[in-house]
């Protein structure tokens, strides 16, 4: 294929399918592995209800979103300074290299979780690399009469990547879980190519040092930050979470401490990484938050439904917990379908009516579905929880082209790379934070119901009181990864007790059969899903109040830097800034 000159008519939709097929590669790797941690761990041989190996189980999801959300930033930034181009294709190349060690983990128990987390780590550096680069490479590439469209499409490939990434990692570790990262190789190996041979530097570079102070205080605050969070899903002593471990509270504290520094050093450094004078430019501030919360919500009805799918309704409905994973994500196609659906046609349409419209009415959307599906019972028919999912990928898809457009245009030319670097940090902590926050307000839903639900089940089939009284007593984390998981605990709990050789046959069926354990927390479950899911629509609702303050309610040229005035690669002046806000 021969380089596009940046004059080219087509070049601009050579860089947006290009930068589509990246973004979608590192979202849709977000997610994959969330849903295929089943598979993984049989294949690993690590028992994932042992004591200590939950931990394995969070730092696998952990570990490549913690890192994109750490570094984007940075990449977005460097970006800026040695070209926005050269950051992104190097990210392909770090994505293939890093797909290929996973697939070829040679470890297994504990060594081979170890592998995996690691090498997610390195991926998480390329995916930060293309997420941070991507929209900054669409807005230097096309004019502000398009952009809502080609924003639009990059965002719904990015969205739509987490999503198709739950049927993908669903379909692929039925098959084998290596190929959960065998199927990211030829996709990344293409898009290198590619991405050498037809990209070009468009955006103006501009000589600036790097910022290293700031690099290093807002990677340790928000990793550390990130890790305390993790961690107070623990259990610790006698509590049922880690919130008062002392290790968590020093993590959260100083975590917080570092931010507020980093946010200090960059109002004071020449060339911050961190822009923090964007905040005073109406739009990016609303957009951000409405942004940064909409991530959350959608991170957590992801893990929520997939809780719901396999621990509960599948094995209720006749499905070994062997092959959840599968059917969890067929049954969650409806969510894609309707983002897809909505998410194209609202970035067209918001460049022609404006941004407002349809980030405020898509979050409105989203609110209302979560009300909905906290009214759901546990055993729902399946045609309402279809419609209800549908309806939320609706919203998500109307809300989410608008944000990105509402956030690019509204921001400096010369500052492009850090802005979009900025929103890929909100969107992917919204995404990490969502895992600590609602875990945590489901294990608190769980606890005050579970106990007496497990020891009264336990016991009506046989246990003698006080090993149920000691089961039902255990911390709902494990109960919680078990359902995450896909996996039936009550054998693993009883059996080192001894008491399921003592029991009749017909007792010992039912404890470890395919129904008892879902039916027996399907009512405190629902205590915890309502917890969760109320939070979420306050989220989405904060997010779509934001939205209306974005500071324009036209097209998004009114929001473009030229369109206020401002030369080519230009800062906006301090009473341009104000004006905004």
């Amino acid at each position: 294929m021969s380089r596009f000159d940046v004059d080219h008519p087509h070049y601009k939709w050579v860089a947006l399918s290009n930068t589509t097929v990246g973004i979608f590669l590192a979202t849709i790797n977000s997610s994959i592995v969330l849903i295929s941690l089943p598979a993984i761990f049989r294949g690993i041989g690590l028992d994932p209800l042992a004591p200590g190996n939950g931990a394995y189980l969070l730092w696998m999801l952990m570990g490549f979103l913690l890192v994109t959300a750490v570094f984007v930033v940075t990449f977005g930034r460097l970006g800026d300074i040695y070209g926005r181009v050269k950051i992104y294709n190097l990210g392909f190349v770090v994505f293939a290299a890093s797909s290929v060690a996973l697939a070829l983990d040679p470890l297994h128990g504990a060594h081979g979780a170890m592998w995996l987390i690691l090498w997610r780590v390195v991926q998480g550096v390329g995916g930060a690399m293309l997420m941070a680069n991507s929209t900054a490479i669409l807005t230097d590439a096309f004019p502000a009469t398009q952009r809502g469209l080609a924003l639009g499409i990059n965002q719904v490939a990015a969205i739509a990547g987490a999503f198709i990434g739950l049927v993908l990692g669903g379909l692929l570790s039925e098959w084998d879980w290596r190929a959960v990262f065998w199927v990211s190789v030829p996709v990344a190996v293409i898009g290198t190519i590619w991405s050498y041979k037809s990209l070009q530097e468009v955006g103006e570079r501009h000589e600036a040092k790097v910022d290293w102070i700031g690099n290093v205080t807002f990677a340790l605050g928000l990793s550390i930050l990130l890790a305390g969070i993790t961690y107070g899903i623990e259990p610790y002593g006698t509590s049922s979470m880690g919130w008062t471990n002392p290790w968590v509270v020093a993590a959260l504290l100083g975590g917080a401490a570092l931010l507020v520094v980093f946010c200090v050093v960059e109002t004071k450094v020449k060339d911050p990484m961190f822009a923090m004078t964007l905040f005073r430019i109406r739009a990016f501030s609303a957009g951000s938050l409405a942004g940064l919360l909409a991530s959350m919500g959608r991170g957590g009805l992801q893990f929520m439904l997939i809780i719901w799918l396999q621990g509960i309704w599948l094995p209720l409905h006749g499905y070994t917990y062997e092959s959840t994973p599968l059917w969890a994500g067929i049954y969650l196609l409806p969510l894609t379908v309707g983002f897809l659906v909505s998410g194209p046609v609202s970035g067209h349409l918001s460049d022609r009516y404006g941004t407002r419209p349809f980030a405020v009415g898509g979050l409105l959307i989203v609110t209302a579905s979560f009300i909905a599906l906290l009214l759901l019972p546990v055993d729902f028919p399946y045609p309402v929880f279809a419609g209800l999912i549908a309806l939320n990928g609706i919203g998500s898809g109307l809300f989410s082209a608008p944000n990105v457009a509402m956030i690019m245009n509204s921001v400096p030319a010369r500052q492009r790379g850090s802005a979009s670097g900025m929103r890929g940090t909100f969107f992917n902590a919204g995404t990490s934070l969502s895992i600590g926050i609602f875990f945590s307000l489901m294990i608190a839903g769980l606890a005050s119901s579970l106990p007496t639900t497990l020891t009264q089940g336990l016991q009506a089939q046989g246990v003698p009181a006080g090993v149920a009284t000691q089961v039902g007593n255990l911390p709902p984390v494990g109960t919680l990864f078990a359902s995450f998981l896909g996996v039936n605990p009550i054998g693993a709990l009883l059996g080192p007790t001894g008491v399921l050789d003592t029991l009749p046959k017909a007792n010992v069926a039912t404890l470890t059969g395919q129904e008892f354990f879902p039916h027996l927390i399907s009512q405190p479950f629902h205590d915890g899903l309502v917890v969760v899911f109320a939070a979420a629509a306050v989220m989405m609702l904060i997010g779509a109040v934001a939205s209306v303050f974005d500071g324009t309610g036209s097209s998004s040229t009114e929001a473009d830097g030229e369109a206020l005035g401002e030369e080519p690669g230009t800062s906006p002046s301090a009473e341009q800034a104000g004006a905004r806000v």
